[in-house]
């Protein structure tokens, strides 16, 4: 009963200080669900993907695999190519891979939010046992390449839009930052978890794969931006990071936003709703992360008047009052949205703009649903 009226009472102190347009204390905000969360992990050990295996990945142990998720067997066709149902996840494609990353992806950030506002050495000292089985034990590591993924049954062994299943690296990349400033991680160590982000920004850069992600016109290409925009920044690649401003504001302003702000690649989808908040996390990361006093792309438009300040004002009011929503409701999980949008955040911020600060604090933080949790790839804001 104390923590939830502490909760309750932190929530409306964050609102007020919202409402003078100073940001709000997030490391208060966020104290009790932090250090909840990052209790809970110190009860896990590591888990990678070399835990689990399918029969149907034409990849090796090391190798992360998952299936596309609106793909199903043919009811015509029994034992044929499967056939594409938008927006409907078929519930027996293999997804162990995707879990093992996606709480990877949970708990690290979890466990140095909570090292970073205790102070507590325990935290950091397990989020770097994750790290260590992730990207350098020859026996658990992660192979630095997305071949396998979102593969189709009687299709593809893997697809390039299979690389957005890596997005959830993106806050572990910050958080590995934030890292190190602490001693848990020797210098040798540090600079091996970097060589995988190098190799696999060398994947991501260079592939088949990832070049059919890059031109990817929806979320996938702001995606696939968006990680190598986090990746480059974790390992100092100051030229990959130009190109990222670049096409930022040359190629996914002009092809992802409408004149008026909106999303329409997203909203032509059955999940409009949701499909709309994923992008718009996508690009307000972006903005987030390769923003700098000489080049601010919360500022930028392009020639044809094409903004991020435009198209968190269009969403804002849907986000305030989904109940105003002009579009039919998502097929799935459409009652789950919206969360604690950090494009919220990240805007209000940048833009000084305290109702989306006020907006952002009166959204829940964390979902039990994992749709939900596969789709807020940003969870511990304290970290940003």
């Amino acid at each position: 009963m104390f923590h939830k009226l502490l909760g309750i009472l932190l929530a409306l102190a964050s609102l007020a200080c919202a409402a003078q347009a100073q940001p709000p204390d997030i490391a208060t905000l966020d104290r009790q669900r932090i250090l909840q969360a990052a209790d809970a992990a110190l009860a896990q050990a590591p888990v990678t993907i070399t835990a689990f295996s399918s029969s149907r990945s034409s990849g090796g142990l090391h190798d992360f695999y998952s299936e596309g998720d609106y793909w199903w067997p043919d009811p015509a066709h029994p034992g044929g190519p499967y056939i594409q149902r938008d927006g409907l996840t078929n519930p027996d494609n293999f997804v162990a891979h995707r879990r093992a990353l996606v709480g990877f992806s949970v708990q690290v950030p979890a466990l140095v939010a909570a090292w970073k506002i205790s102070g507590e050495r325990r935290y950091a000292q397990h989020a770097a046992a994750h790290l260590r089985a992730w990207f350098i034990d020859p026996a658990t590591r992660l192979n630095p390449n997305l071949q396998y993924a979102q593969a189709i049954s009687g299709k593809t062994t893997g697809r390039g839009i299979g690389i957005i299943d890596t997005v959830h690296l993106v806050e572990v990349a910050r958080a590995i930052e934030v890292l190190q400033t602490s001693d848990v991680l020797s210098a040798e160590e540090q600079g091996q978890i970097k060589r995988w982000f190098t190799d696999y920004l060398r994947w991501l850069t260079t592939s088949k794969n990832g070049q059919e992600e890059r031109d990817a016109k929806n979320n996938h290409g702001s995606c696939w931006l968006l990680q190598v925009a986090a990746f480059a920044h974790l390992t100092g690649d100051q030229q990959l990071l130009a190109y990222a401003r670049e096409r930022f504001k040359t190629v996914l302003l002009p092809t992802q936003l409408a004149a008026d702000g909106s999303l329409p690649l997203e909203l032509k989808r059955t999940k409009p709703y949701g499909y709309a908040l994923f992008d718009l996390e996508a690009l307000a990361a972006l903005c987030q992360i390769l923003s700098t006093p000489q080049d601010n792309l919360w500022t930028y438009a392009t020639p044809d008047g094409r903004s991020m300040a435009k198209a968190v004002a269009w969403m804002a009011p849907y986000i305030r009052d989904k109940g105003k929503w002009p579009l039919p409701p998502d097929v799935m999980y459409d009652k789950e949205w919206p969360m604690r949008q950090t494009s919220l955040l990240f805007a209000g911020r940048a833009l000084g703009k305290p109702d989306y600060l006020a907006l952002w604090a009166s959204l829940p933080a964390d979902s039990t649903v994992e749709e939900v949790i596969r789709n807020f790839f940003i969870r511990q804001p304290v970290l940003w």
